[in-house]
């Protein structure tokens, strides 16, 4: 049987006028900017006037470690939101903006697929409404204030060896990774080791999904230290004055996007930070707008759940005050397959010893899960190549965790494909069983931090971290920072920091290699093994397939 590309049933999607999508939720016209027919973004003025309203419940949506063989966490977002409203629930969809560097490199897009996706699904992939251009022009303004008060006489008395801010760009190019800026003779400035990030890892990015509104935006980008002077005291954004300029840049990127699913559903799509080196979920102030509009809010958070669920609960519930009501933990009888040693060539025929052989990885992702004190439900993700024995056994596995896993065929149907999963999902969101709560308080030691994640949620025997790494926490704790959560850095592929160690893996030491203080953001990140904020491209990028056919249409997203 073929099937259709998913650019191939965006094209074809029935779209509403945004303004109707907006009716549903009680949004008026007069409170959307549309961008085209098909999207626009909420005002402020809006989401100040529904926050006295009561919250819906809260769905968060994660995932086993990711592998070559597709997961699927955005599809079964975006499948489950179609499921709960099929089933007579008033729900909203809020998931991440796609970055251009994976898009082009190895995603080819991030919207959902098959039936289950969010459109319009060429326009998210690609430019959608700005904001990471927004994001990218307020980032490189800094860049070019910082340079610019160093050239003008350096008041502040930096040390160039000692600038922090690196420049961005939304884009792989491994080249950019490391570079000398400046150089061309003394009109240009000085001459300076630099280096550029892809944009969703700038602290901007960051600072964008966390803020709850302009005012705290600015204060934010103000509080973000860019450089340091000879005696080792921080310069701040503020110091440079650009926080005023950059909060203006970034007004409109404030606004959530809203666009709608397949099967006209409202969805919410805002933000987008890297889920490895930050914490990986849409924005604060569209999760909590979402939740004022509907009963059920579906999200998701970036890669396995030992990172993006982890920071969710850590650092986006913990700083916005929220709580999940239940966990999806998605994952696929391929996925286990391949964490059970099946090479992806192989992955077509059945399995069963397989199966149970990788099911170690979705155990631990259960318990850690549960360690929140949240419930936690197993959307299988079916793929059409699945048998009834492979699907039994990772039911049969799941039961004896202490969960249930239900089979959810969205990719192929849509919301008649998700419907026993929605309603299971509502059940126990519903009943009020969550008992949620962080697994570190804000008192404990940075270092404490860092081995609770480790020793917790990646199993680790110990923590490695040399004599400066230590001191270098504890003076940001004399200097005030102590409470900040921590942003763990370290491969989204493994729980260890060795990408090629799949299952559960026990016994092992996490290293930290150096620790970055995000001030404007609030949180303390660890880089832990081999993690780079710019990729680079695959040997044959998607973007070699990416072009527009004889009609003007798009293709090669997927």
């Amino acid at each position: 049987m073929s099937y259709k590309s998913d650019i191939e049933i965006a094209r074809e999607a029935k779209k509403k006028p945004i303004q109707e999508i907006g009716d549903k939720i009680g949004i008026t016209t007069e409170h959307l900017l549309p961008y085209g027919h098909d999207k626009a973004k909420v005002s402020q003025a809006f989401i100040n006037s529904v926050q006295k309203q009561k919250n819906g419940k809260l769905i968060l949506v994660t995932a086993i470690n990711p592998t070559p063989a597709g997961e699927g966490k955005t599809t079964t977002t975006v499948g489950l939101g179609d499921g709960l409203n099929a089933i007579g629930k008033k729900a909203m969809v809020c998931i991440r903006e796609a970055s251009l560097g994976p898009n082009f490199g190895m995603k080819g897009g991030a919207a959902g697929g098959g039936y289950a996706q969010v459109v319009p699904m060429e326009d998210m992939n690609l430019h959608f409404t700005g904001d990471f251009h927004a994001i990218t022009s307020a980032h490189s303004l800094l860049s070019a204030m910082l340079d610019n008060h160093v050239y003008w006489g350096n008041g502040q008395e930096i040390d160039t060896r000692r600038i922090t801010w690196r420049r961005v760009v939304d884009m792989n190019d491994r080249s950019l990774r490391q570079i000398t800026s400046s150089l061309g003779g003394v009109s240009n400035g000085f001459a300076r080791e630099d280096g550029f990030d892809i944009t969703v890892a700038s602290e901007v990015m960051a600072i964008l999904c966390l803020a709850k509104d302009l005012k705290d935006l600015e204060q934010r980008l103000g509080d973000m230290i860019v450089a340091y002077r000879r005696d080792r005291s921080p310069v701040f954004c503020r110091d440079i004055k650009a926080q005023g300029a950059m909060t203006v840049l970034l007004k409109d990127a404030m606004q959530p996007n809203l666009v709608q699913t397949l099967e006209n559903n409202p969805a919410f799509v805002h933000g987008g930070p890297f889920a490895n080196i930050a914490h990986g979920c849409n924005s604060v102030i569209a999760t909590t707008t979402a939740l004022k509009l509907a009963d059920y809010v579906v999200t998701e958070a970036g890669f396995g759940a030992d990172l993006g669920a982890e920071k969710f609960m850590n650092i986006k519930c913990r700083k916005a005050g929220l709580a999940p009501d239940c966990v999806v933990l998605v994952a696929t009888v391929r996925a286990m397959k391949m964490n059970g040693g099946v090479a992806k060539a192989d992955l077509g025929g059945e399995n069963v010893e397989a199966v149970n052989e990788g099911c170690a990885n979705l155990g631990r992702h259960i318990g850690n899960l549960k360690s929140f004190g949240v419930p936690v439900v197993v959307a299988i993700n079916h793929f059409v190549t699945d048998t009834e024995a492979e699907v039994q056994a990772v039911k049969d596995y799941v039961a004896t965790q202490g969960s249930e896993a239900i089979v959810s065929q969205h990719w192929e149907f849509g919301s008649k494909g998700s419907e026993a999963l929605a309603k299971r999902v509502a059940e126990i969101a519903d009943s009020g069983v969550s008992q949620f709560a962080p697994l570190y308080q804000d008192e404990l030691s940075l270092f404490e931090k860092i081995e609770r994640v480790a020793k917790g949620i990646y199993r680790a025997d110990e923590v490695i971290a040399d004599k400066k790494t230590r001191d270098q926490l504890k003076l940001w704790e004399e200097q005030g920072y102590g409470h900040l959560p921590v942003c763990m850095a370290k491969t989204q592929y493994s729980f260890s920091t060795d990408p090629s160690l799949r299952g559960a893996p026990t016994g092992h030491s996490v290293p930290v290699r150096e620790v970055r203080l995000s001030a404007g953001a609030g949180f303390v990140v660890v880089v832990c093994g081999e993690i780079m904020t710019m990729p680079g491209l695959p040997r044959v990028p998607a973007a070699e397939t990416i072009c527009l056919n004889e009609a003007g249409e798009i293709e090669g997203l997927f």
